[in-house]
């Protein structure tokens, strides 16, 4: 199945299940993939045919990726995030892509966007779009997506607070 228009979904929230870290190749911008490898080595990337990753651990999972102590998965770098972590699962369009328009159309600030989301995503519950989505959820994913944002609330795990991942250099 592709990705849905957002009139289908009730909410989204993440659950910390790390699906979206072990199934997907994340392609890094030149800039993401500079300051990752400054601040963490080359070795966390890989390079590849005009791109860059983020680099894998042996069993297909992100680098980054850490198992907290309640069991859910937690990605060590937090806001130095690639921006494609940061609105995974959602889509946000100028024109509409996946089909279903009108159904995708989203209007924020008076510029009509065109929102999907990929059903991939155990953290999608389907039905009538709850207020929560329409006037927190999405809001947020579309201000992280244009770099209105850097700080995420509703479009990442939440985790206690004070607690942090310290990535180690050859971990």
């Amino acid at each position: 199945m592709g990705f849905v228009p957002w009139r289908y979904i009730n909410s989204w929230c993440c659950n910390g299940c790390g699906l979206c870290c072990r199934e997907f190749e994340v392609v890094l911008t030149f800039n993401e993939w500079l300051n990752i490898t400054k601040t963490y080595g080359a070795s966390v990337t890989r390079a590849g045919l005009n791109k860059f990753y983020m680099g894998k651990k042996s069993d297909g999972s992100c680098v980054f990726l850490y198992t907290v102590p309640d069991g859910r998965q937690l990605c060590g770098l937090q806001n130095n995030k690639p921006l494609a972590c940061k609105v995974w699962p959602f889509k946000i369009l100028n024109k509409p892509k996946y089909g279903g328009a009108n159904e995708a159309l989203f209007n924020y600030n008076g510029q009509k966007l065109f929102i999907y989301i990929d059903p991939f995503c155990p953290g999608i519950r389907w039905g009538p779009p709850s207020a929560e989505l329409i006037y927190k959820v999405i809001p947020e994913f579309i201000e992280v997506a244009s770099g209105l944002r850097q700080k995420q609330f509703y479009s990442t795990m939440h985790v206690t607070p004070g607690f942090y991942i310290f990535y180690k250099k050859g971990y």
